[in-house]
């Protein structure tokens, strides 16, 4: 699916520069969004940036499978980015716009018998969002791994419901165009929602 975001590319962004307010290589919170996005662009694998400051306002994740980034929003505002490991060949990760259907803190897959802490399902045939191996490429069976510190933050300020965007797409920008949650997400699991809140 490619998806419209809203693309800022800045003189910074493009030569790959990275603030050192931002912190990237320690998981370290940075000041402001632009400082996230532009360290997002420099990550290592196993590497994350944070800034949440814990708002109201709801949180958004967007996975980029070319840039093998997660983005957090916070309303549209950038507050985290991370490297992840989507699937690997033959075991794509799919796209979509998915709500979080169920969490478990600690979780073994029932397919392949390993521990994915942090564990955050996406669909009921086995893809999620959990703590794993992050080399910095697809490697996984489909599931998006996370660092085992963001994904332990991301756990704590996601619910059940949270809108997950899974694009192959290369969403930059310090802002999340709300349009392409909107017009996806109206139509993302509508029955997936309606029998977990039926439960």
């Amino acid at each position: 699916m490619r998806t419209a975001f809203k693309v800022m590319i800045g003189a910074a962004l493009a030569l790959g520069a990275v603030p050192a307010n931002a912190k990237a290589n320690d998981g370290s919170s940075g000041d402001g969004a632009v400082a996230i996005e532009v360290a997002a662009a420099e990550l290592p694998p196993g590497k994350f940036v944070w800034a949440d400051t814990g708002s109201v306002e709801p949180v958004t994740v967007v996975i980029s499978i070319p840039l093998q980034r997660a983005f957090v929003y916070r309303g549209e505002a950038l507050v985290a980015a991370s490297a992840v490991s989507t699937g690997k060949p033959g075991d794509d990760t799919p796209t979509g716009v998915f709500p979080i259907l169920q969490k478990a803190q600690k979780h073994t897959s029932n397919i392949y018998g390993v521990a994915m802490p942090y564990m955050q399902r996406l669909t009921w045939d086995g893809i999620a969002l959990h703590a794993g191996r992050n080399p910095g490429f697809p490697a996984s069976h489909g599931c998006i791994r996370l660092p085992t510190a963001f994904a332990q933050k991301l756990f704590e300020v996601t619910d059940i419901g949270t809108t997950v965007v899974v694009t192959d797409g290369i969403p930059v920008g310090a802002e999340l165009d709300p349009e392409m949650v909107r017009t996806d997400a109206a139509r993302a699991n509508e029955a997936q929602l309606a029998a977990i809140a039926g439960n």
